[in-house]
């Protein structure tokens, strides 16, 4: 039986429900004020619903990029498993992930309906566990979400009540595993996620179901790659940076080997754990990796 082989023991915070806030509100006093802000939840990739463009232009490019790829040309600069993985995944590929996107939304507001929903007709605060990184590029804050339960209730109340959103989602196969390094959750939680997502895999759950599916991380990596193959088509080279389309390296997180970025279809999807380039020597001491064969 494979094992999980990281540890992490983050801590947490509750913060109030969001509820329909727009903007701040008045601030409870001189050094109180409330916001609201938006949250990435850590730990899972829903599948995309605008990236860099709709749903024609994102088929034009992918499609165009499939072509691209057949030539050849390209052939010295992608590993040859992840050009066959990605091939036949590239027809109308926008049009499968914008419409995985938009189920994947409407599964979440109904979990959200569901999981914070009193029987008083009130509507419960979420708690937030934030990550040792607390923002993103974006200004979003990278977090846990789970519905927050009162002391008392916490004595009653059954695990399967207290999982969190990003756990939720990864179960129902609309969401996509997508762990990174620093942003690592505990070891019971990590061991979670891993089964929901085996189970979503094998038993092809949510988008899981689409057996031309692109995780959310892959579409953006193709639209990346086509960028690449564009920009260097047009200066009459066929060179590409592979810091350009692709940059995280990749772990199996069952028995810490390190796989160069192109090489992640060589951990099953519920064993990848993600880290930056700028990340790779701290995590390599702190998580005692080691390099792939």
């Amino acid at each position: 039986m494979e094992k999980v082989q990281i540890f992490w023991d983050p801590s947490g915070i509750e913060l109030d429900q969001l509820g329909k806030k727009t903007k701040s509100g008045d601030p409870a006093d001189g050094d109180t004020p409330y916001v609201r802000m938006p949250i990435r939840m850590l730990g899972i990739d829903t599948p995309e619903t605008s990236y860099q463009g709709g749903e024609t232009t994102a088929n034009n490019k992918l499609n165009e990029l499939k072509t691209l790829l057949e030539t050849g040309n390209f052939d010295s600069w992608i590993d040859p498993e992840l050009k066959g993985h990605m091939a036949p995944r590239l027809v109308n590929a926008g049009t499968r992930q914008i419409t995985q996107g938009n189920q994947a939304k409407t599964v979440f507001k109904q979990l959200l309906d569901t999981r914070l929903a009193k029987p008083n007709g009130t509507n419960r605060s979420l708690f937030v566990m934030a990550a040792d990184e607390h923002f993103d590029r974006y200004g979003r804050l990278l977090a846990y979400i789970a519905p927050s339960f009162t002391k008392t209730e916490l004595a009653t109340v059954s695990l399967e009540q207290r999982k969190t959103f990003n756990l939720l989602l990864l179960e129902s196969g609309w969401a996509s595993s997508i762990i990174i390094y620093p942003n690592l959750p505990k070891n019971s939680d990590l061991r979670l996620a891993r089964t929901a997502v085996k189970n979503a895999v094998e038993n092809n759950l949510g988008a899981w179901a689409d057996p031309l599916m692109l995780t959310a991380y892959e579409y953006r990596m193709c639209i990346k790659l086509y960028n690449a193959c564009k920009k260097a088509k047009a200066s009459n080279g066929f060179f590409i940076r592979e810091s350009d389309w692709v940059q995280r390296y990749c772990i199996d997180m069952t028995t810490l080997k390190v796989y160069n970025p192109q090489q992640y279809l060589k951990v099953k999807p519920e064993n990848r754990l993600f880290i930056w380039p700028f990340d790779i020597r701290d995590a390599v001491g702190e998580l005692n990796l080691i390099a792939a064969e």
